[in-house]
């Protein structure tokens, strides 16, 4: 069953008095293929698809694979704390022609690991032979996706991949040893792509692409490929943006990113509120130091 590795992109979503910019969605997936992005991931959590309506998402989607031409697979979110809602959002993605869904772990109502294992199961009993890619991020989600849990999930074939946001590079390796090459991993931390792949991962579901696609995609590249001089240099070299755009709520930065670069404007929805003045001085700062303003 097809996978998915590289530089991966978590997108950012583009909104203009309220409703979906999809001319600026578009543009924002032209800069991505020509940076060197090798997935798309729309409808994640730096796609604020927490706000949007399940209409909207499979809209959102739809654009994002009109828009790739399919040049790069687009794996969309589809996750929810209801096993029923994720069903219903990997349908959705499959309609909108997604190349596979990333599931978020449920949220919230906390479940047990067993209680985790049932829930993708009852997503890939739902749709066979579609990829699903799980995506654990505790510090969002309240529940830890345990290395002994992916474990359990490779009994599904469905489940090709695993995003792991920890952070913790010892958690890739308990992975590793308990899967081997059955998960391919993807880091969900910019802060630590280098050491992530140099443990056994395959790439990174990255913030941080939206604004360096081409840098990010380096960075992976070379890593990948044991070239530690150059990895070493590009993830030293974009430490202080990872730093700046995680400085308040993502998205929050990189939308301010975005818009400072001219892809599209600042709009978030709330609970989300536009970022402070001292930290968007700062990025911008960043921004320029990088040669990217």
């Amino acid at each position: 069953m097809r996978t998915f590795e590289g530089s991966m992109t978590a997108l950012a979503t583009p909104f203009r008095d309220g409703a979906l910019d999809e001319a600026a969605f578009a543009k924002l997936v032209e800069q991505q293929v020509a940076g060197g992005t090798q997935v798309l991931i729309p409808m994640g959590t730096t796609g604020e698809s927490a706000t949007m309506t399940p209409e909207e998402r499979q809209r959102a989607i739809a654009v994002c694979v009109a828009s790739a031409k399919g040049r790069v697979p687009v794996v969309a979110g589809a996750g929810s704390n209801s096993t029923r809602e994720a069903i219903d959002g990997v349908a959705r993605a499959r309609e909108a022609g997604a190349d596979g869904a990333l599931i978020v772990t449920p949220y919230y109502n906390k479940p047990t690991q067993a209680g985790l294992v049932e829930h993708f199961r009852a997503i890939a009993a739902a749709h066979p032979g579609y990829p699903l890619v799980a995506y654990n991020v505790p510090g969002r989600t309240g529940v830890d996706l345990l290395p002994e849990t992916c474990q359990r999930l490779c009994d599904l074939p469905e489940v090709v991949a695993l995003k792991e946001a920890t952070g913790n590079v010892a958690r890739t390796l308990d992975i590793v040893e308990k899967c081997g090459e059955r998960l391919t991993l993807l880091s969900g931390d910019d802060f630590t792509v280098l050491p992530f792949i140099a443990c056994g991962g395959k790439g990174v579901i990255s913030v941080s692409s939206n604004v360096a696609p081409r840098m990010m995609a380096d960075l992976v590249q070379a890593a990948r490929g044991g070239d530690l001089a150059r990895a070493r240099e590009l993830q030293v070299r974009m430490n202080a943006l990872h730093r700046l755009l995680f400085v308040e709520s993502s998205p929050i930065p990189v939308k301010w990113a975005l818009h400072l670069l001219g892809l599209f404007g600042p709009e978030l929805r709330l609970p989300l509120v536009q970022m402070t003045e001292p930290n968007a001085q700062k990025l911008q700062a960043e921004l320029k130091k990088l040669g990217l303003l």
